[in-house]
């Protein structure tokens, strides 16, 4: 196996250029619409919800939930700051990549379903469900999800730029060039676990993203529309890429592909898999009054599953950057 000799470059100091300023500005902003419905909520205004919602029959949980996303979303403003500063490379890499990382994962299927479901609405194929518009007022979720996804933006291309400043020697060369030792036969049986768990996810999704209702409650059932099966094609779509990213490093398969491209699969697919399946499947603990919407056994199934699938892969990444990281150490000592 052909392995690169090349030395592997220092980190760069990352500098306050203006697109640094420009993206950190855009994710401060991004972040006010959001925080002020949430505070006026907190206080008690009814702004955007219609009456008749559910939100309003439980005040004081209303309260808690929307000032633990008022923390969530500040940290936003955390992030941008720590990857624009020169203090900010000093952080503990783990202590910035898991939020970076859950921030990608939450934000990336926002970011390509709600365009998404906005060209299927357009073409009258993805009708609002009723049960949605008594929950919140339309306008509502159209400012909330733009500003998600230029929230989304602005750190993506924060973190590229710190990422290339502080860890870009670690993903330089191709799928060939990879070192070896850098992923063993451990990590061949993690990529070959994570392909085998992702089997009765990815069929679900597939299923019902084609319309199938096998698995939905009546009443889950009968609120589908195109933006139903948007999302659900979505899923399929992160649990490839996740199986995709995993298989290609720890095979050494793409042999010609930069090493960027399968890590970029791992991190995107892992973190929209894992953190919205555990968000559903936390969300799926609090219990639904209506029977007919509560999950049903494949549901879990599917949300446990993929959340499985993308820790698996992302412990395949974060061992390729920590072998990586040593071996660099070692040959610059």
């Amino acid at each position: 196996m052909t392995q690169s000799t090349a030395p592997l470059a220092a980190p760069r100091p990352a500098g306050p250029g203006r697109t640094r300023r420009v993206l950190r500005a855009v994710a401060v902003l991004s972040c006010v619409p959001y925080l002020a419905l949430k505070a006026a909520w907190i206080a008690g205004s009814h702004i955007g919800i219609p009456a008749g919602s559910a939100l309003l029959d439980d005040r004081v949980g209303m309260a808690v939930v929307n000032g633990l996303s008022v923390l969530v979303d500040s940290g936003v403003i955390v992030l941008a700051l720590v990857l624009t500063r020169p203090w900010g490379l000093r952080v503990p890499a783990w202590l910035l990549v898991l939020p970076v990382w859950v921030a990608t994962g939450l934000l990336a299927p926002i970011m390509a379903g709600f365009p998404a479901q906005l060209a299927v609405r357009a073409f009258g194929g993805g009708a609002p469900s009723a049960g949605r518009e008594a929950f919140l007022e339309e306008w509502v979720f159209a400012v909330v999800y733009t500003g998600f996804i230029a929230q989304g933006l602005a750190l993506g291309g924060l973190f590229a730029l710190y990422a290339r400043d502080r860890w870009g020697h670690l993903w330089r060369g191709r799928v060939r060039e990879l070192p070896a030792g850098s992923l063993g036969p451990a990590h061949r049986v993690l990529a070959v676990a994570a392909a085998v768990l992702a089997l009765p996810p990815l069929t679900l999704h597939a299923l019902w993203a084609c319309g199938v209702s096998a698995g939905l409650r009546d009443g889950r059932a009968a609120e589908r529309g195109g933006e139903f099966h948007v999302l659900e094609a979505l899923y399929v779509v992160f649990l490839l890429a996740a199986v995709a990213g995993a298989v290609l490093l720890a095979f050494r398969r793409g042999r010609a592909l930069p090493v960027s491209v399968p890590l970029a699969l791992a991190w995107v697919g892992s973190g929209a898999v894992a953190c919205w399946g555990g968000w559903l499947s936390l969300a799926s603990l609090g219990g639904v009054a209506d029977l007919a919407d509560r999950p049903t056994p494949p549901m879990h199934l599917a949300y446990a599953g993929q959340m499985l699938v993308g820790l698996l892969v992302a412990a395949i990444g974060a061992y390729h950057f920590a072998e990586r990281s040593a071996g660099a150490a070692r040959r610059a000592a």
